[in-house]
């Protein structure tokens, strides 16, 4: 029973780095067509959307299934059901990718972001770059240092996402209406992902270690926007 435990976790482990995979192209690509009005990326990330979507609802079966033929305890059981909470962040950022997307794609040909936005918008695309490379990283090694060091950047996400709004409210504005409301939502698109990669990362060192990193619910917990 054993050998066929970790048969089975081992393809839902699988499935639950594809998906990891999946979701850095989406962000990846995301960043593309609000950075470079490349219309191709954004539609990539749309019509990808319904993988990832796939891939959670796999996940959630195999793990349903091997919590009822298993009955797993004390560390499988916490291997399992942190890998539901991983799968429905995922899926989550997915979806956050796919909203950076629409809105890059509605305004085409043109940006969403006035010109002054721009280089922002760059700086928080970078960081999201290399956190989804880091998320990839931590989850196929579990490595908790990798998720630690996810945990403790994120301020710096917080921060840009701040000066979005100084931006947005300031008196050097220079973008219409319709981009005032783009610059606010897609802000906060961004800034959501990166606290659903802090949940994931959180996830990693409780599976790792059996300890939660911190007591309070991480923000995606508590609920908003996706």
């Amino acid at each position: 029973m054993r050998v066929i435990f970790n048969e089975e976790m081992k393809a839902v482990a699988d499935d639950l780095d594809h998906m990891a995979q999946d979701v850095r192209k989406a962000i990846n690509q995301a960043g593309d067509a609000l950075l470079k009005q490349d219309v191709e990326a954004a539609q990539a990330v749309i019509d990808g959307d319904v993988e990832i979507d796939a891939l959670e609802s796999s996940i959630i079966d195999q793990c349903v299934k091997l919590l009822a033929k298993q009955t797993p305890v004390a560390t499988d059981l916490r291997v399992v059901v942190s890998t539901l909470r991983l799968a429905s962040t995922f899926e989550r950022m997915g979806d956050l990718a796919r909203h950076i997307a629409e809105t890059a794609r509605r305004s085409y040909p043109e940006s969403p972001l006035p010109d002054n936005a721009k280089d922002l918008f760059a700086q928080m695309q970078e960081f999201l770059d290399e956190t989804a490379d880091n998320v990839v990283a931590m989850l196929a090694d579990r490595d908790a240092k990798i998720a630690d060091r996810v945990i403790r950047n994120d301020d710096k996400l917080d921060a840009l996402h701040h000066r979005t709004f100084e931006l947005a409210l300031g008196e050097n504005w220079n973008g219409n209406n319709q981009q005032l409301i783009d610059v606010v939502l897609l802000g906060r698109f961004m800034e959501r992902l990166g606290d659903h990669a802090v949940s994931a990362a959180r996830r990693v060192v409780f599976i790792t270690s059996g300890f939660d990193p911190s007591k309070e619910p991480t923000r995606d917990e508590e609920g908003s926007l996706d």
